[in-house]
């Protein structure tokens, strides 16, 4: 009998079935992989947002700073945040840039304006980092400072509306901590500018120390003016002895300091973009 063998081509169509298939799932492969950029050309990531507060003895202050820190983390989850303070609570900014290792970051202060904070402390804690720093210009002058206060005013009663009469004797002390830096007087009072276009009344800055005029100086000057309807806008980020001091002058009303806002959180976001685009801007 003669044997019966297989078709001489089924070998070569079993073969050829196999290599298709394996071909097939290569270029599938392949065109995967050329999606994942290489290590070496991966977009490094972003900086670290560090919040640079001054530091209180009031327990309240840090808790503010706390709740603030996480409002910008819950803003934009996938930034580092993290928090430093200049002194009196912890972690003190130099122990939080010395965490962060090689991480460079962006330090934004927690402060209303340019002083001696902004323009030596900071700086020279920034300049001793493992890493590269830039510092982000300070919370005020700017429009989102003066959103917040003006909320704060209007949760502690500040009417809605007010006829011609009304207008004519009320007005705002705009209560800040002071300094001797003749900038940080410059800014407080751009503030005061943004809040009166935004009220339609007289803002007048005054200050808590260090500067002129203090509040009660500022209180009797409105009232010689027919302003017997005085607020006190509160211009601090968190309680403290300032704020508080300041507060217990208001012939009417006085608004909590600024806390944990929306707008104080987005302002902060704020300053950190633009001091990242500036750096990206002097790379390039």
């Amino acid at each position: 009998m003669t044997a019966s063998n297989p078709p001489r081509d089924e070998p070569r169509i079993h073969l050829d079935s196999t290599a298709h298939i394996m071909n097939s799932i290569s270029s599938q492969l392949a065109g995967r992989l050329r999606l994942v950029p290489p290590i070496g050309r991966r977009r490094p990531a972003l900086p670290a947002l560090v919040l640079v507060a001054h530091g209180s003895r009031d327990p309240r202050a840090l808790d503010t700073v706390r709740a603030l820190t996480d409002r910008v983390r819950g803003l934009r989850p996938a930034l580092p945040v993290h928090l430093g303070h200049i002194e009196l609570n912890e972690p003190l900014l130099p122990d939080t840039l010395a965490a962060l290792g090689d991480t460079p970051a962006v330090l934004v202060p927690l402060l209303l304006g340019r002083g001696y904070h902004v323009k030596q402390d900071i700086p020279e804690m920034a300049a001793a980092a493992p890493a590269r720093t830039r510092v982000a210009a300070p919370l005020g002058p700017h429009l989102l400072l003066a959103d917040a206060l003006h909320t704060r005013l209007t949760e502690a009663g500040w009417p809605a509306t007010m006829d011609a009469a009304m207008r004519r004797s009320t007005a705002v002390v705009l209560a800040a901590a002071g300094s001797r830096d003749p900038d940080s007087a410059t800014d407080t009072r751009r503030t005061a500018r943004l809040l009166a276009d935004r009220l339609g009344v007289p803002v007048v800055p005054a200050y808590a120390s260090a500067a002129t005029p203090t509040i009660g100086t500022a209180l009797h000057a409105l009232a010689a003016r027919g302003r017997h309807r005085v607020a006190i806008a509160s211009c601090f980020t968190a309680p403290g002895r300032f704020a508080a001091q300041c507060a217990a002058q208001a012939p009417w009303l006085a608004s909590a300091p600024l806390g944990a806002q929306e707008p104080m959180a987005r302002l902060i976001l704020h300053r950190y973009d633009r001091s990242l685009t500036a750096w990206s801007a002097e790379a390039a």
